[in-house]
Order: structure tokens, then C-alpha cells, then sequence
């Protein structure tokens, strides 16, 4: 489980294609000592489980995950190229704050950013949902987009309204992104579960 609260903004460092899957070794700010082989860290929102890991001379160190056909479908990973940057969050462990909401590291479809608009030092970020993936997005609900836990303003059909912060603009890969960006989408886990619910009630 993860919270959308982004510790480092990664880069991936190279791509290669194996004879089981994609492989992504990741640059990280991170000590990696700590981060244990088959450890679930969440890139751009999607949950992958670290395979290896390495130091870097200049600091920091980076770790290699393996990626399946069908999250490169599903995902914006397909479109990975060496220099991405990449949103990073370790896992949650029993204990530590939950400053975000509970998020799974599934995304349940892509969205595209249709406008920017600079608001005082914030932006305005409104976004295009998949049908019929709209229907669990709500006013005042929270969802993940790349990975950052972030409270819905409005939503207008297939649309909705985000408010981006200057921290979570500058610290996160929001601030790169732009008119006609595909970003990862997952929905609240309660809203999933309630549909759920309604369906077989």
C-alpha cells in the first residue's frame, strides 16, 4: 500500500526489453541499502517490484523492476525512454503517516490533461477520465494521478478539476506536464468498492 505522497522524483537510467519482460533501471536520490529485492515501490503511480539494485558514485544509487506487456498497455510506462522522469514512492510500512489517502499502486485507466491554468502561485489541472471510468470520480474525493495523492475540485462529465500546490508542482512531475499528457489514473479505493457493492447488492 502507498499514500501518493512522493519522496523523490526518479529518472529512469536505462530501458531493455528481456526474454520475459521490459526492464527499467531507475536513478534514485535514495540510500538503497535499505530497499530489500523484491521491495513494492510505486513509479508514476504503479506498483513494481524492485529485482536488483546498485550505488552511484555521485551519491544516491538506482534498482532495476521488470514490467509486463500488459501494464505497458494499461500504463504510461510504455512510453519510457532513458532520462523519464519518474514519481517514487516506497511502500507504506505500519506506522508512518498517512498524509495522502490509501492507494493501491493499480491504475484503473489513463487520463489527458486538457488544461493548465496558472492560479496565483498554484495551477489549475483539468483532466479527461475514460469511460466509464468517470463515474467514480467525485467532488471533494481524492484520487492518484502519476502516483500523487490529490483532492478532486470539480468534475463536469468526463472532467474534472484539480488544484496543484507550488510544493506538489515543483516536487512532483506535475510541473512537466502539459496539454494532451497521458497520466495514470487511480480511483479512490472506497468509490471502487461501493461500485463494487452496488453491482452484487
Amino acid at each position: 500500500m502507498f499514500t501518493g505522497i512522493i519522496t523523490d522524483i526518479g529518472r529512469v537510467r536505462s530501458v531493455a526489453q528481456t526474454a520475459r519482460d521490459r526492464r527499467y533501471e531507475v536513478e534514485t536520490a535514495w540510500d538503497v541499502s535499505g530497499i530489500d529485492l523484491g521491495a513494492s515501490i510505486s513509479h508514476g503511480g504503479v506498483c513494481l517490484t524492485v529485482v536488483e539494485k546498485g550505488s552511484r558514485p555521485e551519491g544516491g544509487g538506482w534498482f532495476a523492476v521488470e514490467v509486463s506487456g500488459e501494464t505497458l498497455d494499461k500504463t504510461t510506462l510504455g512510453e519510457w525512454s532513458a532520462g523519464t522522469p519518474v514519481n517514487l514512492e516506497r511502500a507504506t510500512r505500519a506506522g508512518d503517516e498517512l498524509g495522502g489517502h490509501i492507494v493501491s499502486g493499480h491504475v484503473d485507466g489513463l487520463g489527458t490533461v486538457v488544461e493548465i491554468t496558472p492560479e496565483g502561485g498554484s495551477h489549475r489541472i483539468v483532466i479527461e477520465a475514460p469511460a466509464p471510468l468517470h463515474r467514480f470520480i467525485a467532488a471533494k474525493g481524492s484520487i492518484t494521478v502519476d502516483g500523487v495523492s490529490l483532492t478532486v475540485n470539480a468534475v463536469d462529465g468526463r472532467r474534472f478539476g484539480l488544484n496543484i500546490i507550488p510544493h506538489t508542482w515543483e516536487a512532483t512531475t506535475l510541473g512537466a506536464l502539459k496539454v494532451g499528457s497521458a497520466v495514470n489514473l487511480e480511483i479512490d479505493m472506497l468509490a471502487r468498492y461501493l461500485a463494487r457493492w452496488q453491482e452484487t447488492a
